[in-house]
């Protein structure tokens, strides 16, 4: 299928609708036809562009709406095929780092132009990979795009990260200057494979290194797509490498090797502080983590329930809950706490669920097996202390029965219950009433994790408050489109706090990009 970007009007974002749905399903219809055409093929590793024969049998891709649908054959490469890459890109990145930036942001501006030009079929794999709604996965194309737009965006307006600095004499001159670090290791999840692939490997690449990238395993073919977005927009041979396999295979193959002089990773907290603890054993080197959350949503008495009902719902329930943004614990003033509850459970149990790629579902199932067992040890947690007040079922009839469906849960619970502060990544919700927001705010940051965080008020001063005392890194106010999620590149810097990130600063931000870069400074006797 070959598509022309829409009109833009059919731009869509996590927390937006497009004007003609009927134009919009169209060409996601297009999209699918384009993608299921091509389920079943094999695709190899590819080390300086060139395909790498592995283990075809030992990654199978498969659909969690229903697991007979073989999506591709992908080769699990082996340790030292991870070691041929990243040797590679050694070679490759110091012409590549000599490449003045302007050139760089030409190549990765036409991966941009690409990703739009193909991002419903982009869009259509994912929601087959992942279980995506259609707005979900149009969602995930787009930020890819913006994402690499705005990351150029600000190295121009910091001249390539080039400035002049001051002198001591009349014959001295002095500029500062960003510089790459060498090559990135580059790890992927499966819950945005495409969009927070692009937006870890693009900064790396416009700083000038080079970059060997791994998708989740749950998500090969979204990540063989950004590789054929980089190779078609002009990436150099040897700067950008796509290396798939099983995480307990080559994982750290990828971060241990000595020519790696970065790493960017999200993914769970227990792996990325290993990388951390692990990875610098000779000098510090950068290790650039977005390690998850338990989000908070403060609902204080003078809310506007129904939009605080919905924006939780949509936040908590959006990709099944499977969002590090996605919102996961709910405290309410108990002065409308049970208007709220009712409000909440009646939205809920209003959710469309179903094939995710069908027009209108709005939730479909969670990516593997073992997300399954997750969400079931969570109900059985919830009884014990709590009571569910919707859901709690794993979901197994009728075109349910081959996939990973499971119910959107909401569990009331006692203040200390473990489940407040353990992460999930399932569609289960935690709720309890609070007495007002001093007891709200102790126990919304009494979480070892800040990533994101939600108020529903009408007083100002106690959306001051919130933003002030709350330990999170994205913080939003009466936000119908989803009461924690929706960031977008350039609009929200998505941060986190405490054990939600390593470097106080975020994606989507204006200070991404200087991460991948390490400064220097330059003086010259004229």
């Amino acid at each position: 299928m070959t598509t022309t970007a829409p009109a833009k009007e059919f731009k869509v974002t996590y927390s937006s609708a497009v004007a003609d749905m009927t134009q919009f399903h169209k060409l996601f219809d297009e999209g699918l036809a384009w993608a299921r055409a091509r389920m079943g093929q094999e695709h190899p590793l590819y080390i300086d562009y060139k395909p790498v024969a592995g283990a075809f049998e030992a990654l199978l891709d498969t659909s969690p709406i229903n697991t007979d649908w073989l999506l591709g054959r992908f080769a699990a490469a082996s340790a030292a095929q991870v070691g041929q890459a990243i040797e590679a890109a050694h070679k490759a990145q110091k012409a590549w780092a000599r490449t003045p930036w302007q050139e760089r942001l030409k190549i990765m501006r036409k991966a941009s132009a690409d990703i739009r030009r193909r991002k419903w079929e982009i869009g259509a794999v994912m929601s087959l990979e992942v279980g995506k709604s259609r707005m979900e996965a149009m969602g995930d194309a787009e930020e890819s795009a913006d994402l690499i737009d705005y990351y150029a965006q600000i190295m121009e307006e910091n001249n390539g990260f080039v400035r002049p600095l001051g002198k001591l004499l009349p014959n001295e001159k002095t500029a500062d200057v960003l510089r790459p670090f060498g090559v990135f290791a580059c790890i992927a999840p499966f819950n945005f494979p495409m969009a927070l692939s692009t937006g870890m490997s693009s900064a790396a690449l416009m700083a000038g290194n080079a970059v060997v990238y791994k998708p989740a395993q749950d998500t090969p073919w979204t990540g063989l797509m950004l590789y054929e977005v980089y190779k078609a927009a002009g990436v150099p041979t040897g700067v950008f490498h796509y290396v798939t396999g099983k995480g307990s295979v080559i994982g750290d193959a990828f971060w241990t090797h000595k020519q790696v002089d970065g790493i960017v990773f999200t993914g769970s907290k227990e792996i990325g502080m290993r990388m951390v603890k692990e990875f610098a054993k000779d000098w510090p080197k950068p290790a650039l983590m977005e390690l998850g959350g338990k989000n908070p949503t403060i609902v204080c008495e003078s809310a506007d329930l129904d939009m605080a009902a919905e924006g939780v719902m949509k936040s908590a329930f959006g990709l099944q809950g499977q969002k590090c943004s996605a919102c996961s614990r709910v405290y309410v003033d108990r002065k409308v706490y049970v208007e709220f509850v009712d409000k909440l459970v009646a939205k809920t149990k209003a959710i469309v669920k179903g094939d995710p790629t069908q027009k209108d579902v709005f939730f479909g199932p969670v990516v593997n097996a073992r997300a399954v067992k997750t969400f079931e040890g969570a109900v059985e947690s919830a009884k014990k202390g709590g009571k569910i007040l919707v859901g709690g079922a794993v979901l197994k009839d009728g075109g349910l029965a081959k996939g990973f469906f499971v119910e959107p849960t909401v569990a009331e619970l006692a203040l200390d219950h473990e489940l407040f502060k353990r992460e999930l990544f399932v569609p289960f919700l935690s709720i309890a009433p609070v007495s007002g927001l001093d007891q709200a705010l102790e126990q919304a940051n009494d979480c070892e994790f800040g990533l994101t965080a939600g108020i529903f008020s009408k007083k100002k001063e106690e959306i001051e408050r919130f933003f002030d005392e709350i330990e999170a890194g994205v913080c939003y106010a009466n936000r119908r489109t989803g009461a924690t999620t929706g960031a977008w590149p350039g609009v929200q810097s998505f941060c986190g706090w405490k054990g939600s990130g390593a470097t106080g600063k975020g994606g989507c931000g204006p200070y991404y990009v200087q991460q991948f870069m390490r400064e220097q400074s330059r003086t010259v006797m004229e």
